[in-house]
């Protein structure tokens, strides 16, 4: 027999659910109406613009926790830093986000989330100077922490969406705002190497700093200001230990963010090694050629909205089930990677579209759980997503140089069935 904390689960979900059902069945006037009401209908709230300016901003901050994968050789050279100090870069980045996502967006449920906004912003701006104008490895590598500690200003947007967004329609506008994120996630190598090659690795810094800077004073402008601000009454210590309660008293989080880790490995095991069997025999692309894959990923990406329509309609579960099914298929043409490039980029736009689905559902149902704590909700989970990032990224290449790119794929794949095995087995429990 369920406990108490499985039935509240459950009742909380199905009322989403039910909810986002009535809601679809209204018609279009009621969709429409939706998308520039607040949830008690009195003001009006996110338009469409908006949502894409927080797109926007989103991939603008999370590209800068990838811009230095394709330039480390050329920052090691320029600072006579050794490879293995050179490998620390990535690291200390990644180390940095994810402290940010459990200290830093919690107190997005405790303070005015505009200005949080903005105040993260313009402290990126700084950090981001800081790597731009290091001349010693020393400052080059506190720059870069600090840059992925503010970074996680992504996932304070995301709350914020989600919170300002009416219960019928919040499943579209997590699902576009997420779609920057992935947008900057696999534009970023991009990005950086064409502008590196122009002029060199600091522009790529100072480029992002100015752009930061200028969406810091357009979000100051256009986002909606709180009409009644009410944060909660809990203290920053006490904020923190409420993350962990609500683990352990949220089994949906709890199921939630094992996809979340799962896929997110999936997707790191992918997008960390598949630059190796491209730079060999037989295709020996050049940096560039492979950086420009990150824009056949994007096709996958830009499904996240049609996840989030979906997810509003109440049909998380299956979205849930096959985005996880073609995951695993994804793998497959993955496989022939060495003999076909058309093979390759059918695998990657299944795979990129299935872990946004997975994702962009994840979000809307766990911030549906408990909408004052979303800040902490999103944030824990998201330490989630970087667990399973860092796993497949480490697994991946380990495996690749021991077992070639066979091996890679079959890790990816097992990291997938694992993601369908589990929602097989939780389906039945409505827990998702």
């Amino acid at each position: 027999m369920p406990g108490k904390g499985e039935a509240v689960t459950r009742r909380t979900e199905a009322e989403v659910e039910t909810a986002a059902e009535v809601a679809a069945g209204a018609g279009g006037e009621v969709e429409a109406e939706a998308e520039v009401r607040c949830e008690d209908g009195s003001a009006p709230a996110l338009p469409r613009g908006v949502v894409v300016l927080f797109a926007v901003a989103c991939a603008a901050a999370v590209a800068n926790v990838y811009f230095s994968q394709p330039l480390l050789v050329t920052i090691g050279h320029d600072l006579g830093m050794s490879p293995a100090l050179v490998g620390s870069v990535v690291t200390l980045t990644h180390i940095g986000y994810g402290l940010g996502l459990f200290f830093l967006v919690p107190l997005g449920d405790m303070a005015d989330r505009r200005r949080l906004v903005v105040a993260q912003l313009l402290l990126l701006v700084l950090a981001l100077a800081v790597v731009a104008a290091a001349r010693t490895a020393a400052v080059l590598l506190v720059g870069m922490a600090a840059t992925g500690l503010l970074a996680v200003v992504t996932q304070t947007l995301v709350a914020f969406a989600a919170s300002l967004a009416p219960p019928a329609a919040r499943g579209r506008v997590v699902g576009l705002v997420t779609s920057g994120v992935v947008i900057g996630i696999l534009l970023a190598r991009t990005v950086s190497g064409l502008l590196a090659d122009l002029a060199g690795w600091r522009s790529v810094y100072l480029a992002s700093a100015s752009l930061t800077a200028l969406l810091a004073l357009i979000l100051y402008r256009v986002l909606p200001r709180p009409a009644s601000v009410s944060p909660t009454a809990l203290r920053y210590g006490q904020l923190l230990r409420s993350t962990v309660t609500l683990f352990v008293r949220e089994r949906l989080l709890r199921i939630r963010a094992l996809f979340g880790l799962l896929i997110f490995a999936a997707f790191s095991t992918l997008w960390s090694s598949v630059a190796l069997p491209l730079s060999e025999a037989p295709y020996f692309l050049p940096h560039s050629a492979i950086g420009a894959l990150g824009l056949i990923g994007i096709v996958g990406a830009l499904a996240a909205t049609v996840a989030g329509r979906l997810n509003d309609r109440g049909l998380s579960r299956r979205t849930t089930g096959i985005a996880l099914a073609l995951l695993a298929a994804s793998w497959l043409p993955l496989a022939f990677t060495r003999s076909s490039l058309w093979a390759l980029a059918v695998g990657v736009i299944l795979l990129d579209l299935a872990v946004q689905a997975v994702h962009v559902t994840n979000q809307t149902l766990i911030h549906a759980l408990h909408p004052d704590a979303g800040s902490r909700l999103i944030g824990g989970y998201m330490v989630f997503y970087s667990i399973g990032s860092a796993t497949g990224a480490i697994a991946a290449t380990s495996l690749y140089t021991v077992a070639g790119w066979g091996a890679v794929c079959a890790l990816g794949a097992a990291f997938s069935c694992l993601g369908l095995l589990l929602w097989m087995c939780t389906r039945q429990s409505d827990l998702h």
